[in-house]
């Protein structure tokens, strides 16, 4: 499970908040270990993760099929394999299989087969099922959360972290892998936790009015609220405001389409900043809509200006969490 581009940082930093995510998830895993050189994003991806993932009255076998198709979609393959351990920890054995095998539009469950179906859509603005999800008002703020979260860790997974976090294994071998691995976290999975226990770890924020479909659950709004602050901090601290300015603007124009596999548009894009700050243009761009992309020459581009792990941390969590928020746009344009 090698870390790419990023330095250990010593075991008792953070150290409360580590026995919390150990306790209640199972393991101080790589997507929120890598968050580490900048505390308050750990401390913020890690509760927004667990208000909508961990806690709440959908059922977490639900959340973590949309954890696999939306890892899918953006084609971040440790992200399928990590929920694909995490939908056998929770009891899914039969998703989880056929989920890991081929898509979600083959998993025989007809709740868990809608869900999948409507979190595969996330990147398709106007699709009937986004329109229309197969869920209530009541389960609506811990869905889109669990989308949106995705959509944001899936990018920050793909630039930092290996392809899986399995070891190699045979492919005839590789559900059975993946099943031994869910026993791994399923104490943690079946162990009862309290709403908001994690929210202390950051001060109270105002939401922002595009995370309004978080409001009917207060403690996910409150988790998005303080991570999203910390998020929007740490941007400002890493990138300079032109560059910002910038990606912001071509991201609110994004439709969740792919670039393709050329730079072409990429050099275009950057084309208005300074040839000092297009190395940070090209990482936060790239990160945002095609982080499959980002390379060791991109990223030592940007480092070469930028040295610092946290620097480099929080402009991929700007660029990560500008992108799912635009997601999260288009998934609250729903009518029950």
């Amino acid at each position: 499970m090698a870390m790419k581009y990023l330095r250990p940082v010593p075991a008792l930093v953070h150290a409360p908040l580590k026995r919390q995510i150990r306790r209640e998830f199972g393991a101080f895993v790589e997507p929120f270990r890598l968050h580490a050189p900048c505390p308050p994003l750990l401390a913020g991806a890690w509760m927004v993760a667990r208000e909508v993932e961990l806690v709440g009255r959908v059922p977490r076998p639900l959340k973590e099929a949309v954890a696999v198709a939306v890892s899918r979609l953006n084609q971040c393959p440790y992200c399928v394999d990590a929920h694909t351990v995490m939908l056998h920890a929770t009891g899914a054995h039969a998703a989880a299989m056929q989920m890991r095998a081929t898509s979600s539009h083959d998993v025989a469950d007809p709740t868990l087969h809608a869900i999948s179906a409507w979190a595969t859509a996330t990147r398709s603005p106007g699709a009937p099922t986004l329109r229309h999800p197969p869920f209530g008002p009541h389960a609506a703020p811990e869905l889109l959360g669990t989308a949106v979260f995705y959509h944001y860790i899936n990018r920050m997974v793909s630039v930092l972290l290996s392809p899986s976090p399995l070891p190699p294994t045979p492919t005839g071998l590789r559900g059975l892998t993946t099943r031994m691995a869910g026993w791994w976290f399923a104490q943690a999975a079946r162990r009862p936790k309290v709403p908001g226990a994690a929210l202390h770890f950051l001060p109270p924020a105002a939401l922002p009015a595009d995370l309004a479909w978080a409001e009917p659950a207060p403690f996910i709004a409150a988790a998005f609220a303080r991570f999203t602050a910390a998020v929007t901090t740490a941007g400002e601290t890493a990138l300079d405001p032109t560059v910002r300015a910038l990606a912001a603007s071509i991201i609110a124009q994004w439709r969740g389409e792919a670039p393709g596999l050329g730079r072409a548009w990429l050099e275009t894009a950057v084309a208005p900043l300074s040839v000092a700050l297009r190395p940070a243009g090209r990482l936060v761009l790239l990160t945002a809509l095609a982080p499959y992309q980002v390379d060791a020459a991109l990223v030592e581009a940007f480092r070469a200006q930028w040295p610092t792990d946290a620097t480099l941390v929080a402009a991929l969590a700007w660029a990560s969490l500008t992108a799912a928020r635009r997601v999260g746009m288009w998934l609250a344009d729903f009518r029950f």
